[in-house]
């Protein structure tokens, strides 16, 4: 298990690092993501390795939101006086980013089948 974690967080380190030194305009994680697809794509045996690991980690998904939910309650103050702004910001930025992800199924489908139908 140490080993698994140690190459999930290397991958994410790695890709943190990159990003900050070539001051690319996208977060660390996403980067360190990429490379650990590709180190799966690269040696398909890895992925039965991370398995238990992966596992375990998704099974404990829930536990992240914890410290959110006390930086919601540390916070009621700024929710109580701007809450109808905030929601107004949370809805529209949903809206946006669900015609954002429609958009770019419509665009890649397009280039994928060459049609727009």
């Amino acid at each position: 298990m140490l080993q698994t974690l140690g190459l999930l967080l290397g991958c994410q380190l790695l890709g943190e690092i990159t990003v900050r030194g070539a001051g690319l305009p996208i977060p660390g994680p996403v980067l360190g993501l990429a490379l650990l697809v590709l180190l799966l794509s690269l040696r398909p045996a890895l992925t039965e390795q991370l398995r238990p690991t992966t596992t375990v980690i998704l099974a404990n998904l829930s536990f992240l939101f914890v410290p959110a939910g006390v930086g919601v309650i540390g916070n009621l103050q700024v929710f109580s006086d701007d809450g109808l702004v905030l929601l107004f910001i949370l809805t529209v930025s949903t809206v946006l980013s669900m015609l954002a992800a429609v958009g770019t199924f419509i665009g890649v489908r397009y280039l994928i089948e060459g049609k727009t139908t």
